[in-house]
């Protein structure tokens, strides 16, 4: 009996085991199932996500030519140093080995920076590596297992500083930046790039200029080796652009400026093109490509010297004498002091009713003069008069008309209103009434008056030429494909020949005998019409005199110059202003004679 009982026990023992044997096969065997039969797809999804990888190429962006095809901005393609994102860390003990074992420098905090490129799975720490760098590295890499030799290409501008504002710049995609691509719905076309236009034509033309990514899809191993190319799209380069400068010209204008601060705009009278674009002082567009300094940065935004303001479009002066032609014309429009009417002048403008004295530029005054030799030789006390005559309302009309006070909408970034004030503007900004000395001061272009120089130049190339209708515009072709800017039209405006006549009779004599500028014209081919200007910083009293050998720079008076020229068939405009260069007359007229030569005569190097 125990003997049964004995093999009863064993043999359920054993079938028990069996089936534990079973279960236990079965688990994993279910497990298998599960993964390969019923979770298939899934799975064979993820297994290819980590082995094939999609890389993406970023197009090569367009290159910035002027109107003779001479390279403003351009291509280079260089070989960096780069580390994969997720190693960053490590960055210290890296560039203490590189500077060290390899000679390298790399500065941190411009390599951080770059730590956020969009899309990117390497940090360049090192642009623009030496043969030698390069070599060097090669023989070392062992020591370096995480870092990198990759080719890119980098934004090159092969004329340094020179019309660094009107190129602009690029530099790393931020944050801000690439939230505004998500609104636009643009990230896919920046896939693998790293940098965008920031100001300038880079920036006013980024969509043009960017280009289109490709990409390459590749297989990796476990290592994330590359085992083979499955498929690959060529990128679209950004498209090439012409811009209407003659780049001869702007650099025989940057020579004639030297190291003084202000703009020149020249623009053709016909079409609107802007021939040249100055803005000093410059910087160079190269220092923000690769990551900039805090010492470079800092340097460029001194408050003094104002170096990243381009001062074309953005830089806001008193317009001084040169908007006498202007307000000469208002007059005239609304038969105010036509010739011959003229007064006397005895060097200063005493207000009806007040007590209040405006002096002239000229001690003891200019005489009689009618309009035309106001404009010649810029009598202060005319104007004031002429001012009051007129009003403020219809002054600012006839300025409103030549764009003053408003933007030109030319193709670039940046550009600021200016200011042409009236009773309104006062009563909301400071809560005051308009006086009449203020209409008085208007008409000298002083007080709360506000141009820049490309608006100067613009409402110049009207006086130029009158049925002028286009706007002011930088971009002549794409790809080779002239634009046709005829579609860009202002409304044109309507003035009598014979008062267009009368002042630009006035301006012609402002480089002959008697006028601001007479010894600008003694040696000249051709004829000008010119107007000069000084914008004082600071008033003088009646018996006070300016001493300009004992004032700061800083105070010292603006010297504007406007021209066009031939005088009866213009085929240029400039407008020049000179930052506390004193005169009008001796400072920023000679520049602009310069570039006349230049262009007129055939001059340019």
């Amino acid at each position: 009996m125990d003997n049964y009982r004995f093999k009863y026990f064993f043999k359920k023992r054993i079938q028990i085991l069996f089936v534990f044997l079973i279960i236990l096969l079965l688990i994993p065997l279910l497990k298998i199932f599960y993964l390969q039969v019923i979770q298939f797809d899934r799975f064979t999804a993820l297994s290819k996500n980590n082995s094939i990888k999609i890389i993406p190429i970023p197009p090569k962006r367009g290159v910035i030519l002027d109107r003779n095809n001479i390279i403003l901005a351009d291509n280079k393609l260089v070989h960096s140093l780069e580390i994969d994102r997720a190693f960053f860390s490590d960055m210290p003990e890296i560039q203490l080995r590189l500077k060290n074992k390899l000679n390298i420098d790399i500065d941190i905090d411009i390599a951080n920076k770059k730590i956020s490129y969009l899309y990117e799975n390497t940090v360049p720490i090192s642009f623009n590596l030496s043969e030698k760098e390069i070599a060097s590295f090669v023989a070392h890499q062992y020591l370096f297992p995480k870092l990198r030799i990759k080719q890119r290409f980098i934004r090159d501008y092969p004329q340094g500083k020179s019309s660094a504002h009107l190129i602009g710049f690029i530099n790393r995609i931020n944050d801000k930046d690439i939230n505004s691509l998500e609104k636009e719905n643009l990230t896919n076309r920046y896939l693998g790039s790293s940098h965008i236009g920031k100001s300038g034509t880079e920036k006013f033309y980024e969509n043009l200029i960017h280009g289109t990514p490709g990409f390459k899809e590749i297989e990796v191993d476990a290592k994330q080796n590359v085992i083979r190319t499955l498929q690959e799209k060529k990128p679209l380069p950004g498209k090439a652009i012409n811009l209407t400068i003659d780049y001869r010209l702007q650099k025989i204008a940057e020579k004639a400026f030297g190291e003084k601060k202000g703009a020149l705009v020249a623009i053709n009278p016909k079409n609107s093109e802007v021939l040249a674009y100055v803005s000093q002082p410059t910087f160079n567009p190269a220092l923000f490509t690769n990551g900039i300094s805090h010492e470079a940065w800092a340097n460029l935004n001194d408050k003094n010297s104002r170096v990243m303001l381009d001062r074309v479009i953005a830089g806001l002066y008193p317009p001084g004498s040169t908007l006498k032609p202007f307000v000469a014309l208002a007059a005239l429009k609304n038969d105010i002091r036509k010739p011959p009417f003229s007064i006397f002048d005895i060097g200063y403008f005493k207000m009806p009713r007040s007590s209040k004295v405006f002096r002239d530029w000229k001690r003891g005054g200019h005489g009689t003069v009618d309009m035309i030799e106001a404009i010649a030789v810029s009598c202060d006390t005319f104007f004031y008069g002429l001012g009051l005559e007129l009003g403020i309302p219809k002054l600012n009309k006839v300025l409103d008309d030549f764009n003053f006070g408003k933007k030109t909408e030319i193709d670039i970034d940046g550009e600021k209103s200016g200011l042409i004030a009236n009773k309104a503007w006062k009563k909301k900004k400071f809560n005051e009434s308009w006086y009449a000395g203020e209409t008085a001061i208007t008409a000298i272009g002083q007080g709360f008056t506000l141009v820049t120089p490309l608006q100067l130049a613009n409402a110049t190339a009207k006086l130029a030429n009158p049925s002028l209708s286009i706007k002011p515009h930088l971009l002549l072709s794409i790809d080779g494909i002239k634009q046709d800017k005829q579609e860009v039209i202002e409304k044109k405006q309507s003035y009598s020949d014979k008062n267009l006549k009368w002042i630009k009779t006035g301006m012609i004599n402002v480089t002959k005998e008697g006028g601001t500028a007479a010894f600008l014209g003694k040696k000249s081919n051709y004829q000008m019409a010119s107007k000069t200007g000084t914008a004082q910083l600071f008033g003088l009293k009646i018996d006070e005199e300016y001493n300009e050998d004992i004032l700061p720079d800083k105070l010292k008076d603006h010297a504007l110059f406007i021209t066009y020229a031939p005088a009866n068939n213009p085929k240029i405009v400039i407008a020049v202003i000179v930052e506390n260069g004193g005169h009008g007359g001796s400072v920023a007229g000679p520049i602009a004679k310069e570039v006349l030569d230049a262009y007129l005569e055939n001059k340019k190097l």
